[in-house]
């Protein structure tokens, strides 16, 4: 990520100082538009700035910050479980990058959602509205990279 590192996160907690310094999780859930299956990608919303804030960081995937000395999977399931409420073992995708490791999570269509203190409201939308929404262009690149290879046949 090309955002200026923190040293603690947004409630206090201390931040890894080695790379990768956190994880954002991609999830999504098929669906059938009749024709062919489709695929919604989870956002949420953060509840810092308010339930109108639209500019940068509001909307983004399950993400989060690693701690001191936690395992990049450990994280996943962590920031994933705390910000959805999902109890799941999302899968990497890309481990590669200094900054953040992207993970990649499928769920059933119905599943509950239930969101932290961080967070006011959730939703499910396409590829393009998820790469509308997420800003600045760092927040989407995972996104981005993951719809790509979900959608390419």
């Amino acid at each position: 990520m090309s955002h200026d590192r923190q040293s603690t996160t947004w409630d206090g907690r201390p931040v890894s100082p080695e790379p990768p310094h956190g994880v954002s999780i991609v999830v999504y859930r098929r669906t059938d538009d009749g024709a062919e299956a489709a695929y919604e990608f989870l956002l949420l919303h953060r509840a810092h700035h308010g339930p109108d804030y639209e500019g940068d960081w509001a909307w983004t995937p399950p993400s989060g910050a690693r701690l001191p000395g936690e395992p990049l999977d450990a994280c996943a399931a962590r920031e994933l479980r705390e910000e959805t409420g999902l109890s799941l073992t999302p899968h990497a995708t890309d481990l590669g990058s200094a900054e953040w490791a992207v993970y990649l999570a499928e769920v059933e269509a119905d599943v509950p959602i239930r969101l932290d203190a961080e967070h006011d409201r959730f939703q499910w939308v396409s590829l393009a509205d998820a790469l509308r929404r997420c800003r600045p262009a760092v927040v989407a690149n995972a996104l981005r990279r993951v719809g790509r290879h979900l959608t390419t046949p």
